[in-house]
């Protein structure tokens, strides 16, 4: 039984991670595109950083909020690898 509620609740932490990945890159990328462009980042408008390098980085960073997220979930869980 602890097994299955480290498995949701590892599951449920990717699902969120993937929302936040999805409203970058879909939402703010797509289709909040022509309010963004009116802000200038770097050179660039914005909504045409989000779609080309934005969600990437996003990307990036949500692998290493993962990793020590899920390190966190599994010594909650005592199923961390001992070293």
């Amino acid at each position: 039984m602890k097994h299955r509620r480290y498995w949701l609740a590892n599951l449920r932490l990717v699902g969120v991670l993937l929302c936040v990945w999805f409203i970058v890159s879909f939402g703010c990328g797509i289709l909040l595109v022509d309010v963004l462009n009116q802000i200038q980042f770097g050179g660039f408008k914005l909504g045409f950083w989000f779609a080309q390098q934005g969600s990437i980085v996003v990307f990036v960073i949500l692998i290493f909020v993962y990793a020590v997220l899920a390190n966190r979930l599994d010594r909650n869980y005592d199923v961390d690898e001992e070293e």
